[in-house]
Formats: structure tokens, sequence, C-alpha cells
């Protein structure tokens, strides 16, 4: 059997590799093509050029690198026409996913096709689906609401559960050791920054995050931050981090951040994926989030509900706080951090709807990839 992937950003990345180790244990002769990350890579998929080219995120954002993307789109489904692989499997990133899977269609009609992660069409531009179905057959959704939509617009859709229900995570015993080999008391305040995975969003929110927690410090003046990266941003974040005031430690293997995760005692995150990483961990946070202003105002435009934070969506709560696009300040978003410090009411509503959204996205069930596996093989 032969698959061609394709994933364009780090959460991508991670949905790739779960899916080829559940798809390896059930085929073992499979063999993979595509683009990935370094999760993938590592699980034997040979990039056709790295991943981290597609990383953009916005509407205007991606405007000027428009010409190298099209050419990498043409570059891809060449690639996938030349293979002719049993199937052509997407994951995420539809701005470039699905254009690669329009393309290859053009040339090969009968080409299988499946999506992983659905349009989230309950949220904003609910058409998508409909166009997504035009070049997709089936979908592989992360949430348990999702297959109706993806139904009713002509696909067919099975829920596979979220990996993060299925990510390994740090014992006591190994949080306990990330704090003394950085020197980080036991009682020490220790906050995760996650400025997001891409150099776009990362360069527009740190100087915000930064005077964030220097405000923070100013309440806590024994608060510790550590920065969790990934491979494509890691310089800019190195970078950025040295001439911070607070003296971040910048980290970025898996099982330090691991580590890090089950040490902290609250994060302030871009929004995204990242959110639910946290969740699983029992972390409370609070998502900040700005874009250029135009994509700004067509998002706000295009949206279906109140909050974009997906423990907030899949609990059915609003117990995370969001400061997003103009109200991406400072001042509120430190001032939120430091409630959460202090272990008021907000910090155990927001544990319980951590527990409910990993209940809802399949934790205790069979692991994800392999769910997602089964599911491209019936459908095959």
């Amino acid at each position: 059997m032969k698959l061609f992937l394709i994933a364009g950003e780090a959460s991508g990345d991670a949905l790739g590799a779960s899916l080829m180790a559940g798809l390896r244990q059930l085929v073992p002769d499979v063999a993979f093509h595509g683009v990935g990350g370094s999760k993938m890579e590592a699980d034997g998929l040979e990039s056709l050029f790295p991943m981290e080219e597609l990383s953009v995120m916005g509407l205007i954002e991606v405007l000027p690198k428009y010409r190298h993307l099209k050419r990498r789109i043409a570059e891809t489904a060449a690639a996938v026409a030349e293979l002719r692989p049993d199937a052509l499997i997407t994951i995420d990133s539809p701005d470039f996913c699905l254009r690669v899977a329009r393309a290859v269609r053009a040339t090969a009609p009968a080409q299988k096709t499946i999506h992983y992660v659905a349009p989230t069409v309950w949220a904003w531009r609910p058409g998508r689906a409909a166009k997504m179905a035009e070049v997709i057959n089936h979908v592989l959704a992360l949430f348990p609401f999702e297959p109706p939509y993806m139904e009713a617009a002509g696909m067919t859709c099975d829920f596979v559960g979220h990996p993060v229900v299925a990510d390994l995570r740090a014992s006591e015993t190994e949080a306990a050791a990330f704090r003394e080999a950085h020197a980080i008391g036991p009682e020490q305040p220790l906050l995760l920054c996650l400025p997001g995975s891409r150099k776009g969003e990362v360069a527009r929110l740190a100087p915000r995050f930064e005077e964030a927690i220097a405000r923070l410090r100013d309440r806590e003046p024994s608060l510790r931050v550590v920065i969790p990266t990934v491979r494509g941003v890691a310089p800019l974040v190195r970078g950025i981090a040295s001439r911070w005031k607070v003296a971040p430690l910048v980290i970025e293997g898996a099982a330090e951040k691991r580590a890090a995760f089950a040490a902290a005692d609250v994060a302030l995150a871009a929004s995204g994926t990242v959110s639910l990483e946290l969740a699983a961990n029992e972390v409370p946070m609070v998502i900040a989030h700005d874009f250029n202003r135009l994509t700004w105002w067509m998002m706000k435009r295009a949206a279906l509900i109140d909050t974009v934070t997906l423990v907030n969506i899949v609990s059915e709560t609003r117990t995370v706080p969001e400061f997003l696009g103009p109200a991406c300040q400072p001042g509120p978003i430190s001032a939120a951090l430091a409630k959460l410090l202090k272990g008021e009411g907000d910090r155990a509503a927001q544990l319980q709807a951590m527990a409910v959204t990993m209940d809802r996205l399949g934790r205790g069930a069979e692991a994800p990839g392999l769910r997602a596996a089964r599911s491209v093989l019936a459908h095959l």
C-alpha cells in the first residue's frame, strides 16, 4: 500500500505521525510519501521540502508568500500524480492541502482523497464543507459533533478522537526533576509561555506576551518562565527571548516539554491546539492572540461562535479567558494570569472543563491514531 500524506504545521505533523504509526501497526508493509515535519520524518517519511515553508497563518499574512506556495502546490500535486498512491491524505492546513487535492483531481479524477481534521464549519464559513466535498471523499474528525456537518455536505466522516488524549504525560517525579534541573523551587510559580508555532504569530505576539509576563513578575517576583518551542521557529524564539527582561528558559526536546507541562502552574498561550495539550496536563491557561487588522475584521464578520478556545467549545463552557484582536493587551492578560496563580474560583472551573473536554475527545478509548488508521482502511 502506498499513501501520500501532507501536513503543513506542527499540529498536523503530530497527527500525521500518530496516523502513520496506526497504519503501520495494521499494514506493516505500508509505504509513506509526501510532506511532513520532524515527527513524520522520524516515522520514515522523506519530506519533499521542509514543512515549515507552509506554516503561514492569516489571510493577509499569506500574500507575500503566495507565489512560492503556488509553486509548492504544483510540485506536490505532480509528485502525487507520479506516485499514484492508494490515497492522498491531507492533514489540516486546508489552504494548501485542498489546493493540492484540487490540482490532483484535475488530472486524476478517480484519486481517492482523505482529509484529516474537519473544517471548523461550526465556527465560521459553513460553506467550506461543500467546497471541500468537491475534492475530498472521506474525513477524519477530531471532535464528536463534526460528522453530521461533513455528511450533510456529501462526504463520509468518522470521529476518530483527538490525539491529545493519547499523548505521553510526564510523571510527578519527572516534573520535580525538571524544576530541580533548572533551579526552580517546588513552591516557585512557573509559567509556560506559548506564543505559537508560526514565525508570523510569534513575531506578532512576543512583545505583548513579554510585557504581560513582566507585569506578572512585578506581582510575583519569584516567577519563572519556560517557552517550549518547535524546530521551525526555535531560532526566532531564542533570539526574541534573549532580549526579554524576564530571561525565560527556551526548550525544544519532547521529553523536556512534557516535564515542563507537568511542572507548570499556569500558561499564557496563543490560540490553537496547544489549549488541548494544556488541558490534558491540567495547566490553567489564558489565551491571547492578535492578527493583521484586516484579517481580524474579516474573521469577526464570519464568526458563528463567541470563543476560539477548544476547551471552551468542547466542554460547552467559557472558563478559559481570551484576549483576542484589539483586546490582546498586556494589562488585562497579566491580571487574568495573576488571578489563576492565586488559585481562585476560575482555576477550579477550568480544571473541571478540562476533564470534560478530555472525556469527550476520547480519553480511555482506543488510541486516536489507530482509530484514524482503521477509518482510512475501511474507507479504502
